[in-house]
């Protein structure tokens, strides 16, 4: 494992960057209110990070090496998984001070990456770190295409870690992990409360599994196809080299297609439907995304192959 790295910067909805993020399933975490660590495995002891930079001894950051150094579960964890690297909120005193006496001076795990720099998703690391007793940060709900209403609720709900009748949460963080922003990069996306005192609540739940069961997403699940991709870029390439700046033709030019070509046949199939047009955009543009990354995926395989085979041969 290498050195420190540092986590992402967390956007709010809305920010360019996060610009279809909530298209597809999205997990919304709550948000809380401490400072960013990270703990992982260099030359086989455990190390440990603050947001920006690692921590050494005599520069340690609101005593969470000194903690973690005596929290064996990191030894016993990175023994088994040491490609793993955990980013989390060091639960101490900041801007709240309504959470439960027992989730202060916690490393509560929000992020695990690889090897790769590669995110785990929710379902695979959640396991692990239970095994190994290490606390993380449930999702409050996982939602398929949410809308903003949708995250604002959750947002309003959010009791998670809060002494009873104390209020709400900071806010959530929403995440995708099969959205790329415009850049190819992962982009998580926050949604922050004005004001998150004075609020009382009741005893919260366990987390919830919504779903949502939209025309919108079933038109652009069942109209925008890989063979549509393909032929967009089949065309795009015909005379001129690939370049990543001709994404955003791919997505204008299938979502053009989808609508001129097919609409009647959307109609028909789906009983004159009423269409969210701006939505509808959205979730064309990102299921052109998924498959042109399955695409992607494909060719690199395909060229890994081909290329062992060759090195076979010789």
């Amino acid at each position: 494992m290498s050195v420190f790295k540092k986590n992402q910067h967390v956007e709010k909805i809305g920010h360019r960057e996060t610009n279809g993020l909530l298209f597809g399933e999205c997990y919304v975490f709550p948000k809380l209110d401490g400072t960013n660590a990270s703990v992982w495995m260099m030359d086989e002891n455990v190390q440990f990070g603050s947001r920006n930079r690692q921590l050494e001894e005599g520069k340690d950051n609101a005593g969470f090496m000194a903690w973690g150094l005596n929290q064996h579960k990191f030894v016993d964890l990175f023994a088994q998984y040491p490609n793993l690297r955990l980013y989390g909120e060091w639960l101490v005193p900041h801007t709240l001070k309504t959470y439960e006496d027992s989730a202060w001076r916690k490393f509560h795990v929000f992020d695990v990456k690889d090897s790769k720099d590669n995110y785990v998703p929710y379902d695979q690391y959640c396991g692990i770190l239970e095994l190994y007793g290490i606390d993380y940060i449930p999702p409050l709900a996982i939602i398929n295409n949410p809308r903003i209403e949708d995250i604002e609720h959750y947002m309003n709900e959010n009791k998670y870690l809060i002494k009873d009748g104390e209020g709400c949460g900071e806010g959530v963080v929403v995440k995708n992990y099969n959205f790329q922003s415009d850049n190819g990069k992962i982009r998580w996306a926050k949604f922050v409360r004005n004001n998150f005192r004075g609020e009382h609540a009741k005893q919260f739940g366990v987390p919830v599994r919504a779903t949502t069961s939209e025309t919108e997403a079933k038109i652009a699940e069942a109209f925008v196809t890989r063979t549509n991709v393909d032929k967009v870029i089949a065309k795009l390439t015909l005379n001129e080299e690939w370049t990543n700046k001709m994404i955003p033709r791919v997505l204008s030019t299938v979502h053009y297609d989808v609508i001129q070509e097919e609409m009647w046949t959307i109609l028909k199939k789906f009983k004159n439907p009423t269409i969210d047009f701006g939505r509808f955009q959205g979730l064309v543009y990102q299921r052109t995304k998924t498959l042109m990354a399955q695409r992607e995926r494909e060719i690199a395989e395909a060229f890994t192959v081909h290329g062992q085979e060759n090195k076979d041969a010789d």
